[in-house]
């Protein structure tokens, strides 16, 4: 099957769906509808401060996303990219999905001159890790959140 990299259209809302759910199930959360709609909205958006996505799909069947955005950054007059979420379903892993979906975030970085492109991920996601270790540089960057 081949594996096509594409941006999100108004008609794939219910594959994301299914997707984003798997992601979130992932990392043990869930968000309310209104989250969702919010969300899928918000990268529809031509807004140049909205985040973007893109799908993976394999024989035309979306398998994979990614969501990432732009921002401003002190250190970087032109800006950088975060790619936010990255999640390929269990059935499509070790295919080349999310290595794709990283390099199209590269892409889109590099079209706009924006050579820095970051994400975290969680300690435990090994599987994960590995492809990251081979497409990014881990850091040495510990992060921090607000309490809740």
């Amino acid at each position: 099957m081949t594996l096509e990299i594409r941006t999100l259209r108004a008609e794939d809302k219910e594959e994301w769906a299914k997707l984003w759910t798997g992601y979130l199930e992932f990392y043990q959360s869930s968000l309310p509808q209104s989250v969702y709609d919010a969300t899928f909205k918000a990268l529809l958006s031509q807004d140049v401060h909205s985040p973007s996505g893109f799908l993976a799909c394999l024989g035309g069947k979306p398998v994979g996303l990614v969501h990432f955005l732009f921002h401003a950054h002190c250190w970087r007059p032109e800006g950088i990219c975060y790619l936010q979420d990255l999640y390929t379903s269990e059935q499509a892993r070790g295919q080349g999905a999310g290595r794709a979906l990283i390099e199209a975030v590269y892409a889109a970085a590099d079209a706009r001159n924006i050579s820095g492109v970051y994400w975290t991920t969680q300690d435990f996601n090994t599987t994960a890790r590995k492809l990251y270790d081979k497409i990014g540089v881990l850091t040495p960057f510990i992060k921090y959140a607000r309490p809740q």
